[in-house]
């Protein structure tokens, strides 16, 4: 399954009225870790017809626990989150394209979630974005779609596509596994900290920025360039990868898996679980 989708393929579904015909499901993740609702706001400015919104915090995740596990973000439980994104009119048929203007992050936890669910149906992530469509001066709208209620998806759950606490733990050191810190270069070395209260990373991991998945323009790389940028990783290996709180790892997994490999799992807890243990080790400068 192809990762992305252009503004054009999008332009033309909207204009044969796919979405109104319930074939296309378009979702607004657009979010702020500064400002919570933000994106929200935005949103009701103005959004790509049709499109309903989905809040990272409130709507993708479960609320954080008072232990820290599950770190920032913690994965919502899959029935809760089956519903929500029923509610927005996803049925097991649909197409879904979702996209944000952070680069993607926050549309590829939604696919992510909706492969974990085990979503039979298509889902895709708009490359550029909103940006990349208000740029191109495409039609936007404030209309606000109503929600579907007493909806679901039928959950089909893919335990596989996680690393747990302990996996991460016992994978440290071991040679058929690679973690990938998902993080810029500064914060995986410990050089400074903008949002965990500790610094460093998981022993072992290397270091692979997701934004440099994307072009200069902005859009994502080919499958080509992506088996580039992890070249010196073993394509049988077993692949664990994280970030501060389990959304921005998202873009490598399937960065990683257009180049490729075949064994990739999301810690999804990551360095903000990590740290809340205080007797778990961690790393600083480069490995």
């Amino acid at each position: 399954m192809s990762y992305f989708v252009s503004n054009q393929w999008l332009l033309q579904q909207i204009e044969k009225g796919s979405e109104q015909q319930g074939e296309l499901v378009i979702v607004d993740t657009r979010y702020d870790l500064m400002d919570t609702e933000a994106g929200e706001l935005a949103y009701r400015e103005g959004h790509i017809p049709g499109a309903h919104y989905a809040n990272l915090s409130r709507d993708l995740s479960s609320p954080k626990r008072p232990d820290g596990a599950g770190g920032r973000h913690p994965l919502p439980e899959p029935e809760a989150v089956a519903a929500f994104l029923a509610s927005l009119g996803i049925r097991s048929s649909s197409t879904v394209v979702a996209y944000d203007d952070q680069g993607g992050v926050m549309a590829s936890r939604l696919r992510w979630l909706l492969q974990w669910i085990g979503f039979d149906g298509e889902a895709y992530v708009l490359d550029g974005g909103y940006k990349g469509w208000v740029k191109e001066q495409l039609p936007v709208s404030a209309d606000i779609p109503a929600k579907i209620t007493g909806a679901t998806i039928p959950v089909k759950l893919k335990p596989e596509m996680v690393a747990s606490y302990e996996q991460v733990k016992q994978a440290i050191g071991q040679a058929d596994t690679v973690i990938i810190d998902s993080r810029d270069g500064a914060r995986y070395r410990g050089e400074h900290e903008t949002i965990d209260p500790i610094a460093g990373h998981i022993p072992t991991a290397i270091n692979h920025f997701w934004q440099e998945g994307r072009g200069a323009d902005g859009t994502w790389k080919s499958p080509q360039q992506q088996a580039e940028r992890f070249a010196d990783i073993d394509k049988n290996a077993t692949i664990i990868v994280y970030c501060g709180s389990g959304v921005s790892a998202t873009p490598n997994v399937f960065a990683l898996q257009e180049a490729g490999f075949k064994h990739v799992r999301l810690y999804a807890g990551s360095w903000s679980e990590w740290i809340t243990y205080g007797n778990n080790p961690i790393a600083t400068g480069e490995e």
